[in-house]
């Protein structure tokens, strides 16, 4: 379930983003005209908006690796699964709601709980181009005639990605 001991991968992404923080500060401090103090005061108020989004998604992550019993995911959408977990992922992706702050936790937690690869490939698949939620948006700006479209031509995206990633990336431990 949950991995302890493990090393943290995420030192090399923080430590990227640490130094283009630092990269773009000073050329905002150079630039003048206070770019500097009004960047850092969008960052605050982004920060204050995405947080208790970050913080709930992160607890469902971890109560996901921590409830759903093991056996279970990997019956349902564990490598052993097949296809049937990949259509699931697949679905679930497409339904599930909110940005990547949600989604990528979520995902995290049932890799960490025992999903096969192939499954949460689809998942993130399914997510980003059925995007069932945003559907309404869709219509509403681009029309029901560009939006049918899309949604026809990335139909089967999803399933397709995530049995390439089932059957190339099956023994690769996460």
């Amino acid at each position: 379930m949950i991995q302890k001991g493990s090393k943290s991968n995420m030192i090399g992404p923080t430590i990227v983003m640490a130094l283009l923080a630092l990269i773009l500060s000073v050329l905002a401090y150079y630039k003048g005209e206070g770019q500097h103090i009004s960047g850092l005061q969008a960052a605050l108020k982004m920060t204050i908006q995405v947080l208790p989004l970050l913080i709930f998604a992160f607890i469902i992550a971890g109560m996901v690796q921590v409830l759903l019993p093991r056996e279970m995911v990997s019956k349902w959408i564990g490598a052993e699964s097949g296809f049937r977990g990949i259509l699931i992922g697949t679905v679930a992706g497409g339904f599930s709601p909110g940005g990547p702050y949600v989604s990528l936790p979520i995902a995290i937690g049932l890799l960490r709980a025992g999903a096969g690869v192939g499954t949460m490939v689809a998942y993130l698949t399914g997510w980003s181009l059925w995007a069932i939620g945003r559907i309404p948006l869709e219509l509403g700006i681009l029309g029901w005639k560009l939006t049918i479209i899309r949604l026809v031509c990335t139909f089967f995206f999803p399933p397709i990605a995530g049995l390439i990633a089932q059957l190339i990336f099956a023994s690769v431990k996460l």
